[in-house]
């Protein structure tokens, strides 16, 4: 059965552990593959990601953050707030060759809520394809 309430994505990276740490805790490499946003790899701040609006899932195009978690190179934990959502995004890597092992974890959607079902299938979705593809771009175009 498939978990309505977790998206649980992994991808392995043909890059080292370090370079993709980077390209999760630097801002403007962030910025490249993900959203604008004003992140820093601090526990506890409070940052926002912003995209377009999506008024008919009642989301004004900014997420509210907050780092929750930190422990480089090997994991870290957002707060992810915005709309209906009050959920948690987990990055986890691991050594995998001569690359690395991508693990995302985006829990906390309520599957009883409609609006969170929607949501979550347009989240799943777009974690599983184009910031993947965005992240390995971004990952390449770095030294």
């Amino acid at each position: 059965m498939t978990d309505r309430a977790t998206i649980a994505v992994d991808q392995f990276l043909a890059h080292s552990p370090a370079k993709v740490w980077r390209a999760l805790t630097d801002s403007d490499l962030l910025s490249r593959w993900l959203m604008p946003n004003d992140f820093r790899p601090v526990p506890g701040h409070r940052f926002t990601f912003r995209t377009e609006p999506r008024p008919g899932q009642g989301f004004d195009g900014v997420v509210h953050c907050e780092v929750l978690e930190l422990d480089p190179p090997r994991r870290l934990s957002w707060a992810w707030r915005g709309g209906r959502l009050d959920t948690v995004v987990t990055w986890t890597l691991a050594p995998e060759g001569r690359g690395t092992r991508l693990f995302l974890e985006h829990a906390g959607f309520d599957p009883d809520d409609p609006v969170q079902r929607r949501t979550f299938t347009l989240l799943d979705g777009g974690w599983r394809s184009h910031v993947w593809r965005r992240l390995e771009a971004a990952l390449t175009a770095v030294d």
